[in-house]
């Protein structure tokens, strides 16, 4: 008999199962992208009509949305942010401080849309509102990171390599501040009750200095803040003011975890916490532990109201009370706050400050070198070292 078996027909459907639902798939995740790249004008409308209440009115020269298949890119170019009420003398009625900044990529993956990774392109410029540019930062590298969107944040991160401002008077550029490094990392924490969070900060300079500041201020130094602030209620967008004036109203402070300052030889440590007054001045006590004090003595300007003639303001900054031209009655007033010290001061007035200001505490060790450890006094913004005023603070709102 013949064999008259047919062919074997192999079935193609499965071969074509897998290559179908990858492009079922793909058709899928592409309209999902665009959809939510469709939110994206939204989403950033809402943001910037909640930051416009709060006197923050933010605008894009250019606004584009890319990154397709897994990330959402939006690229904001000639970004411009106009500021108004968010410090205690600016009223709202006043001209408004403009920011611009040459670009803003921000960049959330498709699949984790409350995490959003954002570079920024400097130089950034300020000036009021019709006026030419008085102030400029630029820096090598700048990023940020926020979880928690669009939501309260639960994180925050802000990184500057090289920051550098300058005050800008026609054609002339002053530096005002600058840092090899600057980061701060912040995070909303539980507090003592479920309707009190806490947020905990972490702030470190490298190679930063400020000028027209304070003397002490003026020279490079590396710092590292550890911080605690409670009585942040209301995660809403408003003006500074108005947030730290919510904050003591809750009596929220600032607590010092951890707070660590080098310049040069000198090398200061604190803890403590701090608050605000009624009328917006910070108030409260830090427990200071200082090596090497003698080393900024001369920059507190102790030594030069003594050795200049004693003008009235400075006498006024730092000796409240003491009329000016009466050295007699200074050395007197430092006798009697610390005995002897006005005679040795007659004799050397760095040493004899120096030799005043270690009385006032008490011998410690930091970090192996010989300290002295003393409260730094912030009396309704006056910054008091033992009975020396050395600065005064702002009100905050």
């Amino acid at each position: 008999m013949t064999d008259l078996t047919l062919p074997y027909r192999r079935r193609l459907w499965p071969l074509l199962l897998m290559p179908t639902l990858l492009l079922v798939a793909a058709i899928g995740w592409t309209g999902f992208w665009f959809f939510s790249a469709a939110q994206v004008d939204r989403i950033v409308d809402a943001w910037r009509a909640r930051e416009a209440a709060a006197g923050r009115v933010f605008d894009c020269g250019d606004r584009s949305v890319a990154g397709y298949p897994f990330r959402l890119e939006v690229r904001c170019a000639n970004a411009r942010v106009e500021l108004t009420s968010q410090t205690a003398g600016q009223a709202a009625s006043q001209t408004p401080v403009t920011a611009k900044l040459g670009e803003i990529l921000v960049v959330s993956q498709i699949y984790d849309p409350r995490l959003l990774i954002a570079e920024f392109k400097g130089p950034a410029t300020f000036a009021d509102r019709g006026q030419p540019r008085s102030m400029l930062l630029n820096w090598t590298a700048a990023r940020s990171s926020v979880v928690g969107l669009p939501g309260p944040p639960q994180r925050i991160a802000l990184v500057f390599d090289a920051p550098a401002l300058d005050r800008i008077s026609g054609a002339t550029q002053l530096p005002l501040a600058r840092a090899r490094h600057a980061e701060m990392h912040a995070r909303q924490i539980e507090g003592p009750a479920p309707d009190q969070p806490q947020i905990e900060t972490d702030l470190k300079l490298e190679g930063a200095s400020v000028q027209d500041v304070h003397p002490l201020l003026a020279d490079p130094f590396d710092a590292h803040l550890r911080l605690l602030l409670s009585g942040l209620k209301d995660f809403r967008a408003k003006p500074w003011p108005e947030r730290f004036r919510d904050i003591q109203a809750a009596g929220g402070r600032i607590d010092f975890k951890e707070a660590r300052i080098q310049q040069g030889e000198m090398i200061a440590t604190a803890t403590g916490s701090l608050g605000l007054t009624p009328a917006g001045n910070v108030d409260g006590e830090l427990q200071m532990v200082v090596a090497g004090l003698d080393k900024v003595i001369p920059k507190l300007g102790i030594d030069k109201m003594l050795e200049q003639g004693v003008p009235q303001s400075t006498l006024d900054r730092v000796a409240p009370g003491v009329r000016a031209g009466d050295v007699a009655n200074v050395l007197g007033a430092l006798d009697r706050a610390i005995p002897g010290l006005g005679k040795v001061v007659r004799q050397n007035a760095n040493v004899g400050v120096a030799a005043g200001i270690n009385a006032l505490g008490q011998e410690a060790v930091l970090e192996g070198r010989p300290a002295r450890a003393f409260p730094l006094r912030f009396i309704d913004g006056a910054v008091m070292l033992g009975p020396l005023k050395i600065a005064q603070t702002k009100p905050l709102f």
